[in-house]
This record gives structure tokens, sequence and C-alpha cells, in this order.
């Protein structure tokens, strides 16, 4: 624990006793409106750069922001992409690192450990919107970011992300194995590198079919390399979402076993339905209750919506008509549900609102 996180927690903290006093914001209009209203919130005007929400993560998250990148270009946020991407990158260079995340104030940290995504996300984000100026402007500083992250995060003798340490990844609380979620950004990472003909330590090593042998289970992907016999949400997103594997089989086979796990009622998506602990957590938890458990991931569900659209469009409509509902109902976009489909709360903790995800919405509405 730094004084950056104590001073980020007790902001979230002021937040959610306003919540709990006065409700969340209320937008107007239909969906798409609602939609473009958050967008429009969460762009920074005075520092130039796309913040995770307008509530209590008004701040820059590698990972949030690489997941909307690619639909931000198609809803013709483009240049805000590049510029948000030039104001992260100019703190990361100045800081010495890229971290999780960057404060409101414009302090960099990581929350809680190193985070094995935000270099692949910020590599990702630069793909999508062909940032070369950016490229080039910072190509040093990526290429040692890329040196730390394999001398870090890659164990070349099984071609994987280690296993003799704990990363942040999509699960900041938990402490996994090697997560599957994590060689999957891993395996991202390498192709999108690979795409824009720029520096590859990965380029080498057959990533996607290390992933395949160690966490393909016959009917889903494990969560990560002690190989539980539970199914996970971002388990079972990620490796088609990462572009680790295409095919509608092994995608059938996930949808089922996400189906009997009911990890998609009330709505998609959550990252499973066993509260008890199926790995560590970290000592933070006992603030956020089952906030990384089994509770209900909207910027999860915009994933597996992606994924979902290309091989099943009948379940793809149904889940976009119950978001639909979501946003109707709340006037907003909300970060995480309970179990049971209420916004998720705690006594120290309530659900961010406004997200910067529902570009993701948008963009599969419109395309």
């Amino acid at each position: 624990m730094r004084f950056i996180h104590l001073s980020e927690a007790l902001r979230m903290f002021r937040r959610s006793r306003y919540v709990r006093k006065h409700g969340f914001h209320k937008y107007s209009g239909d969906d798409v409106k609602i939609a473009e209203q958050i967008i429009d919130s969460c762009w920074n005007k005075e520092k130039q750069y796309f913040q995770v929400s307008s509530g209590h993560f008004n701040e820059f998250y590698c990972r949030d922001f690489g997941i909307c990148a690619e639909a931000l270009v198609k809803l013709g946020h483009k240049e805000k992409v590049i510029k948000t991407l030039d104001y992260a990158l100019s703190r990361f260079k100045k800081h010495g690192s890229i971290t999780t995340s960057i404060s409101p104030s414009g302090k960099c940290f990581d929350f809680p450990y190193y985070a094995v995504d935000s270099l692949p996300f910020i590599i990702h984000a630069i793909r999508v919107s062909n940032a070369k100026d950016v490229l080039k402007r910072y190509k040093d500083f990526l290429v040692k970011e890329l040196d730390n992250y394999y001398e870090t995060v890659f164990d070349n003798s099984v071609r994987l992300v280690r296993n003799d340490r704990y990363f942040s990844s999509m699960k900041d609380y938990s402490k996994r194995e090697s997560a599957c979620y994590d060689n999957c950004v891993l395996s991202m990472l390498s192709d999108d590198l690979s795409e824009i003909k720029f520096y590859n330590p990965f380029s080498d090593y057959d990533i996607k079919r290390s992933i395949l042998h160690n966490f393909w289970s016959g009917e889903y992907f494990y969560d990560d390399l002690s190989q539980q016999k539970i199914v996970t949400g971002d388990a079972n997103v990620f490796p088609f979402w990462c572009g680790v594997i295409d095919s509608k089989h092994l995608f059938e086979l996930c949808m089922a076993s996400i189906e009997k796990a009911r990890l998609a009622k009330p709505f998609p998506l959550k990252y499973t339905t066993k509260p008890e602990r199926i790995h560590r957590m970290h000592l933070l938890e006992i603030f956020a209750g089952d906030y990384e458990r089994d509770s209900i991931w909207a910027h999860l569900a915009m994933c597996f919506l992606d994924v979902v659209k290309k091989y099943d469009k009948k379940r793809f409509t149904t889940y976009m008509q119950q978001y639909r509902q979501l946003i109707l109902k709340h006037r907003n976009f909300l970060e995480v549900y309970r179990r049971d489909g209420e916004p998720f709360h705690t006594r120290f903790y309530h659900a961010d609102e406004s997200l910067l995800w529902v570009a993701k919405y948008l963009s599969l509405k419109k395309y």
C-alpha cells in the first residue's frame, strides 16, 4: 500500500456516500443519446484524454482505454484516442515506466501489482488507431518497456506468463497462477507488434499453441494453471477476443459451459458463480466484498458481446436488448452489478457510473 492507493480509496469512499444519498446521474434521451452523452463526459478537455468514467474512476487506465479504443475509433473519436495515447505515454515516460493507471492529478501508479495487461493494451490502442506518430515519438521508451515486460512477465521455457509471482490483470484483487486472461493479452501483444511491424521480443514463440495446450479442458478454458474445474467468465471470453483461437466449435463448447455455470444470468457476464475462494485474493478485498467474485461486470460483458456477435447473432440480439433495458432503467451505464442484477454496493464501495465502456455498446449497436 502506498499513499496514492489510500487517497484513491478515500476518494471512491466519499463518492460512495454521495451516490448512496443522491443516486446516479440521470441522462436524457434513448440508449444511443445516453451513450453519446457518457462518452462526451469521459473526455477530459483540460488534459486531453479519455477517462475511465466521469464518476469516481475519472482517471486513465490502460486496460479500460485499450478495451474501448477500437470502438471509439469506429465512432469517430480517432483523434481523441491518439491524444489520449500521447497524454498517457508522456506521463509514463516521465515516470519511467508504464503503469496500470494515471490518477486525476497525473500520478502514475500500479494497483496492486505490476499489471500484465497495461503494455499490451497501450500497443493495442496504437494499432487500432494507426497512431504512427505516437509510435515514432515514443519508440525508444516502448522498446525499453517491451524488454522489461519480457524479463518481468514472460517465461520463455514454457512460452507463457510466469507463474512464480502475481500480476494485476482483469481481476485486480485475485492472485492467480498465470491466468488464462493474462496469457491471452500476451498473445495479443505479440500479434499487435507484428501487425504494426514494431520490435517484437516474442516473435519466435508460439504462445497460442501453449495457451491451448495448457488451458483448454476439452469443454472450456481453465481460469489459470492450477486447472481447477471451475468455469470463469474472463477465461472463456478472451481466448476469442484476443485472437488466440477462431473456432465456432470451441465457442459453442465454451458457451454451453458458460450457460451451465449460469455466468450470463440474469444478464452477462459474471467472473464466476462460485463466491467461495477459487484462488487467493488481495487483502484489500475485505473492503470490496464480492466485487470480483460472482458480480456482473459490464466491461466483461461488452467483450463477451464482441465474441457472441461473431458466432451467434441470436444470442447477441438477446444480450444487447438486456443492456439496452439496463441503460434505460438507470439512465446511465453502470460498472458492476450484484449477482441478482441490482447495482453493486458495500459499506465502503458503490458501483461507478458513466463508464467509457458504453462506447463498446454503441459500436456494437451501430456496426
